[in-house]
């Protein structure tokens, strides 16, 4: 018998170690939305998706999978093999699903790797049209004389986190009004139904474009081009009103770092094109560039003030 040579034999055992190593991604790569298409997460999630699509060299589509304040889409990706193969596209809210929800299916710091965080927007102040106030001081001072009603798209919201801190800074008691998600809240805000709301811009400047929701102020550090005419916060008495909602990638727990390492820089790039496009804004929301241990870090920080600002104003889990 032929006895094989030593790069022969080097050559068979390194072939079943090579095989093993499959190529990632090689396969469609699914970004779950926890809310229905068509709001800001979702449209941001497409854009990403689609610029993604060409860094990866694969398939990935967006599948929105709303309901019960974003968990169900959450427990999809959750549950789902931690393959990389699976992600989950939220906004802010994801992060403090156990400090609005008495019986979360999971915690959102544990079991979910972060992945990248792509963007975040101001928000918007917006009141009902027939109301005769034009400006955030005459809303305060109308707000202490009566009650006015605040609309909550979703508890732990930005929009919810940012009604809460105006009404500290403000110092007024709005009543909260909740609801299933920005559109039917916006709609009653049009309609006169309930007085005011906060929300990201992406979401209602659409209506105060159009003149079915008035604006009143923004919560960035400088007014946006979207809306020049709308004043800051700050510009309008309340200097430390400054707040913003975020949107994120996370993976299943337990994905091997070095595909969320390998997604990050994609989603990063990504982000990168469509800055440089103009399709962010577009919409009104600002890029962020971070990796994993950073976005990691920023949810960390996050929580613990949301927290706090949710036990100061004496909410309740649901």
């Amino acid at each position: 018998m032929k006895i094989p040579s030593l790069i022969a034999l080097a050559a068979i055992f390194a072939a079943p170690a090579g095989a093993q190593t499959a190529k990632f991604p090689d396969r469609m790569i699914r970004i779950v939305v926890p809310f229905a298409a068509g709001g800001g997460v979702d449209s941001t999630a497409r854009l990403v998706a689609n610029r993604l699509q060409t860094q990866l060299g694969v398939s990935v589509i967006v599948e929105n999978r709303a309901g019960a304040n974003g968990v169900l889409g959450g427990k999809a990706v959750q549950t789902a093999a931690n393959d990389g193969y699976t992600l989950l596209f939220s906004a802010a809210t994801h992060v403090l699903a156990k400090q609005v929800l008495s019986n979360a299916p999971y915690d959102p710091v544990v079991d979910f790797a972060p992945v990248a965080r792509v963007a975040e927007a101001p928000l918007m102040l917006v009141i009902a049209p027939q109301l005769e106030v034009q400006k955030l001081p005459e809303l305060l001072a109308a707000a202490k004389q009566t009650t006015w009603t605040a609309a909550i798209p979703a508890a732990g919201a930005p929009s919810h986190l940012a009604t809460l801190l105006l009404a500290k800074q403000g110092n007024v008691t709005f009543s909260l009004v909740p609801y299933k998600g920005t559109q039917p809240a916006l709609v009653d805000v049009a309609g006169g139904h309930v007085q005011l709301m906060l929300d990201s811009m992406i979401s209602v400047l659409p209506l105060a474009k159009t003149g079915r929701v008035k604006p009143v102020a923004i919560t960035s550090p400088k007014r946006s081009p979207l809306a020049p005419e709308v004043p800051t916060a700050q510009e309008s008495g309340l200097p430390s009103l400054t707040y913003a909602s975020w949107y994120g990638i996370w993976a299943p727990k337990g994905t091997a770092p070095e595909r969320v390492q390998l997604l990050n820089k994609a989603i990063n790039a990504s982000v990168n094109e469509l800055t440089k496009s103009g399709a962010f804004a577009g919409l009104g929301i600002d890029p962020v560039n971070q990796d994993a241990d950073q976005f990691a870090r920023y949810i960390t920080g996050y929580v613990t003030q949301s927290a706090d600002l949710l036990k100061s104003a004496g909410f309740k889990p649901e």
